[in-house]
This record gives structure tokens, C-alpha cells and sequence, in this order.
């Protein structure tokens, strides 16, 4: 066979597994937020409802995934619990970045005075370690959704501060910003119109991969006993509530674990398929 002959196989066999490593990942974060979303519409039991004698019950027909130490469904729980998770992984960084992103770009374009005093506050916030000062945050804020999401949100200001700043360096200096500079171009035109499009697609690929950090954030918060308050599941919280149980009922802490560790896996998988494509020097690796 010749190599031309042999060059069309190779690239379909290649283009398999990439197909099926975005499909995957796409799908489990898909089903999650389609589950989050509409759990209220699908006749799941009460996440809170406890149900003593029915306690540790093993996943079985009646329970799919089991009941907790509480005797509550972990279905229900898991998907309610969901909704809480993604809730802190979206809104968190969501606010870090909008904070962050404007540090950074702001720092990136007109360098100087600005660059410096934007470096000097990102690098003290890194200086800083992250869990001990979110679990700062929450014991001073008290224990929210609100709370939680506020102080998660700030500890990420750092990093979006950092990939803004540097997209930005590596863009200020392009033909069509000097271009506007020269047709005089107001500042704010230039980094809205000009820089910020060519900025938020690297920022959106980041951002994917800071929602699954987040929500281990989260769920190391409630580990400690510092993140989202009962009643209201969250996946951090059930394992936390479940590793008392470990040697008896293990798949009451084992479960949400599995599922944390599958959305965080797929969301790292689609930050760096994004961050693939609007890299092209990375998609060339």
C-alpha cells in the first residue's frame, strides 16, 4: 500500500479517540447540568427528608444509589447536590475572572505604574496559602452558599489576573491596536473592541479548568467542616458526612467522590480541548 493510500487511515484512526475523548467529557458535564437544572421537574425525593430506620441502605432498586447516614435518598442528594457544587464552580471563578480579568488586562496594556501595583496586589494574594485563607473567609463571613462563593471567588482573582495579563502583553503590540491607537482610538475602545475578543477565548479555556478547582475547593471547605451548612447537600458535604461510615456503609462517602472526580476529570479534559484550539502552537503538539 502506499503511503498516500495509508495517510487517510492513519488520520481517521488519530480522529477516533479524539472524537470520543470530547463526546465523553461533553456528555458526563452535559448530563450534570441537565440533572442540576431540572431536579425539581423529575420527582426526585426531598434531599432532606430523613428516614432513620431505612439508614445505610446499600444501592438497590428502590434506592439506586443508596441512602445515607441519615436514612435520606443519595439520588437525590447527588443531584440536588449538584446543583450547590456547580453553582460555587460557575458563579465563583465567574467573579474572580470578571475581577481578575480586568486587573490583568488593565495591567497588560498600559504597563508601568498600573503593571506594577497590579503585579504587587496579585502576587500577595499567591503569597497567601489558598486553603487557609479561604477557610479564613468563611469563618469570618459565616457559612453560605453566598459566602462560600464570595471567598472562592477572590482566591481565584490571582490566577485570572495572571492569564488576562498575559494575553494581553502578547496582543497590545499587534498591527490593528497600533492601527486604532493611530486613528486615535480612546483606551477603553481599544481594550472592549480590539483586545478583550482576542483575550476571552484563552480566558474561557481557563476558566473551564477553574471551575473543576473550585469545586474541590468547595468540597475541601466542607471537609472541614467550613463550607456549604446542612441542610442543603453539596458533593464536598456528603463525603464529608460519609467517611464516619466508611468501614460499614462505604458508598455514602465513595459516591460523591466518584462523581466529583468524573465532572472535575471532564472539565479539565474540555479546558484543555478548548485551550487546544485557540492555542494553535499546543493543537501542533
Amino acid at each position: 500500500m502506499s503511503a498516500s493510500a495509508a495517510e487517510p487511515a492513519t488520520v481517521a484512526r488519530r480522529g477516533r479517540p479524539i472524537s470520543w475523548a470530547l463526546a465523553l467529557p461533553l456528555a458526563w458535564v452535559a448530563l450534570v447540568v441537565f440533572l442540576a437544572i431540572t431536579a425539581d421537574w423529575i420527582g426526585l425525593p426531598d434531599p432532606a427528608a430523613q428516614e432513620l430506620i431505612l439508614r445505610r441502605k446499600p444501592p438497590s432498586a428502590e434506592y439506586l444509589l443508596g441512602t445515607d447516614n441519615l436514612g435520606r435518598d443519595m439520588l437525590s442528594r447527588i443531584i440536588y447536590g449538584g446543583r450547590t457544587s456547580l453553582i460555587v464552580g460557575i458563579c465563583a471563578p465567574f467573579f474572580g475572572f470578571l475581577i481578575g480579568g480586568a486587573i490583568g488586562m488593565s495591567a497588560g496594556y498600559f504597563r508601568g505604574k498600573v503593571d506594577l501595583l497590579a503585579v504587587g496586589f496579585i502576587d500577595i494574594l499567591l503569597a497567601f496559602p489558598t486553603l487557609v485563607l479561604a477557610l479564613t473567609f468563611v469563618a469570618y463571613l459565616g457559612q453560605s452558599l453566598f459566602n462560600v462563593t464570595l471567598a472562592l471567588g477572590i482566591l481565584s482573582i490571582p490566577a485570572a489576573a495572571r492569564v488576562s495579563r498575559a494575553n494581553t502583553m502578547a496582543w497590545a503590540n499587534r498591527d490593528f491596536v497600533l492601527a486604532a491607537r493611530t486613528i486615535g482610538a480612546s483606551n477603553w475602545r481599544i481594550l472592549t473592541r480590539e483586545i478583550l475578543p482576542n483575550v476571552l477565548p484563552a480566558m474561557f479555556a481557563f476558566w473551564l479548568v477553574a471551575v473543576s478547582v473550585i469545586i474541590v475547593a468547595e468540597g475541601a471547605l466542607s471537609f472541614l467542616g467550613l463550607g456549604i451548612p446542612a441542610p442543603q447537600p453539596s458533593w464536598g458535604g456528603m463525603i464529608a458526612d460519609g467517611r464516619e461510615a466508611l468501614d460499614v456503609a462505604p458508598h455514602t462517602a465513595l459516591i460523591p467522590a466518584a462523581v466529583m472526580f468524573l465532572t472535575v476529570l471532564s472539565l479539565n479534559f474540555l479546558g484543555d480541548m478548548v485551550r487546544n484550539l485557540v492555542d494553535p502552537r499546543r493543537s501542533t503538539l
